[in-house]
């Protein structure tokens, strides 16, 4: 098996399912990017830069399981030519205050539950550690680590 190694930052918005005060449908999209993270005299600083090529389109559909917990599903596809994922989520979500009052802060975790094109037969996990704003916009960030054939 080959792994793959992921991290990008998906921004849009997450809005309430039709006729449910318990469940959001996600809709983010990235583009690729460059991360780094270093350590020095002043501490640790961080920066993460958009690169050329096709987006990633995450959705996904979260169900409250109580005031902060959540399970969730869903699908994130990689550029134009049916690179899917479809994941769903290991445990239960976090959903919470921020230290910034016009925010809620979460984390998940999630499983590869298989996938399409690349991604035909794929495990793995992904996290996220992600915001949500008062008019629902989120920045969401992922790290994952894919095994494909």
């Amino acid at each position: 098996m080959k792994q793959i190694v992921y991290s990008m930052r998906f921004s849009g918005q997450a809005v309430p399912a039709e006729g449910s005060s318990t469940v959001l449908k996600a809709a983010t999209e990235a583009s690729g990017c460059t991360i780094t993270s270093t350590a020095g005299p002043g501490g640790l600083s961080g920066t993460i830069e958009p690169v050329v090529g096709d987006k990633a389109a995450f959705v996904s559909e979260v169900m409250f399981t109580g005031d902060a917990a959540f399970q969730e599903r869903g699908t994130i596809t990689f550029g134009d030519n049916g690179h899917r994922l479809h994941f769903s989520t290991v445990g239960q979500g976090y959903l919470g205050a921020s230290a910034d009052p016009t925010l809620k802060h979460g984390t998940v975790m999630w499983q590869v539950d298989g996938g399409e094109g690349q991604f035909e037969g794929a495990s793995g996990l992904i996290t996220s550690n992600f915001t949500v704003g008062e008019a629902g916009e989120v920045v969401d960030h992922h790290f994952g680590l894919i095994y494909v054939r």
